[in-house]
């Protein structure tokens, strides 16, 4: 299959909590490690992580100190999805991208503009955790199972806000219309997912489209961002862009995929999650197209239903195994890292460009 949106002739080569952080402190998503100095090679992700420790541990001292509303309910909740755990992907790649340049000064801005990406990116938690039911976010209880959905809903307008009032403080229209177009496309893509919700005539292009609104805008904003902070080319912002397009595509089929074959654990929701919920991802299109007859039927019937027993659970996803709908679901995952990765073509070796790399690969070899 055919990537969304690669050119053509493209082949595949296959009350309020208080946390403290200091410069010896475990980042939430890795542990310390003893590595990266500069000019070292960046071939795993948790070497990317320790490489912009620093970065990364003032984006969270940001995080905190912007939470800072005069309604303790308000803070209580966003410090709870904030510090919970979260990878700090969006604006990692923020932080990446606006040191491609070795500006400095892009570097020191990229830290506040990178706390209002994950503010927008908290947000749609939030959001989403109410529309679906969820009954896990990150392994915890979600918000709206503790503080109720009228104030989840509520908190998750605040950060939407809170992200613009710090985007504004930059004084770049460029900036306030990256971040407004990429708000306007992900709720767009909701909107799709909702409608498309059970949709047994669902097609991998309409799925694909509804991952690059939902997922792939702000991780693409992101990388953007930080090739506007750095005062890149509209080339190079153009690139940076669709890199983080194409990542952002993988992202989500990688995340769909593990729904069915993670570690429940380490994912931090409930295996099938999206089976329950209706919500038909590409390895479930890809079993509702091979599959036989009677091992079509049953998934039909469980999508009809909106609810899978543990032994239905079991029987799909060994299907999914028989027929290769894991495999495939994968395969299209790299194919689109691919393209992501042949987008930092034009940029000048560099650890940067090689810490965007590793985060490419990472995308689709991890396992939560």
């Amino acid at each position: 299959m055919t990537p969304l949106g690669a050119p053509l002739g493209w082949r595949s080569n296959t009350p309020r909590p208080t946390f403290f952080l200091t410069s010896s402190a475990s980042l939430p998503y890795y542990h310390r490690m003893q590595i990266s100095r500069p000019g070292d090679a960046l071939g795993t992700m948790q070497e990317v992580w320790e490489y912009y420790r620093a970065d990364l541990q003032a984006v969270d001292v940001q995080i905190q100190k912007h939470v800072d509303s005069d309604v303790p309910l308000i803070n209580q909740v966003a410090l709870y999805i904030l510090m919970s755990g979260g990878k700090r992907i969006r604006p990692l790649l923020l932080l990446i991208a606006a040191r491609l340049s070795g500006d400095e000064d892009a570097a020191r801005q990229a830290v506040t503009l990178a706390s209002a990406v994950e503010y927008i990116h908290a947000a749609t938690l939030l959001h989403d955790d109410v529309l679906d039911e969820a009954a896990l976010r990150r392994g915890k209880d979600p918000a709206h199972a503790l503080w109720g959905n009228r104030a989840t809903i509520l908190v998750g307008d605040y950060l939407y806000t809170k992200a613009v009032c710090l985007a504004v403080q930059m004084g770049s229209l460029e900036i306030d219309s990256v971040l407004a177009h990429a708000c306007r496309i992900m709720a767009e893509g909701e909107a799709l997912q909702l409608l498309h919700c059970g949709d047994l005539t669902l097609t991998d292009d309409a799925y694909l489209k509804i991952v690059e609104c939902k997922t792939a805008a702000l991780l693409s904003a992101a990388c953007r961002l930080g090739g506007v902070l750095s005062g890149a080319s509209w080339d190079e912002r153009e690139a940076l862009g669709r890199f983080g397009r194409f990542l952002g595509i993988a992202y989500q089929v990688a995340d769909d995929t593990l729904d069915y074959v993670a570690d429940q654990g380490r994912l931090g929701k409930a295996l099938g999650k999206d089976l329950s919920e209706g919500k038909i991802t590409l390895p479930l299109l890809h079993l509702l197209r091979t599959a036989g007859a009677p091992d079509r039927q049953l998934v039909q019937t469980v999508i009809r239903e909106g609810q899978a027993s543990p032994a239905q659970l079991r029987e799909i996803l060994d299907l999914m195994q028989t027929y290769g709908s894991i495999v495939y679901a994968m395969d299209v995952a790299r194919q689109h890292i691919t393209i992501a990765q042949q987008s930092l073509d034009g940029f000048d070796p560099s650890p940067h460009r090689q810490a965007l790399v590793a985060v490419a690969d990472y995308v689709v070899s991890r396992d939560h």
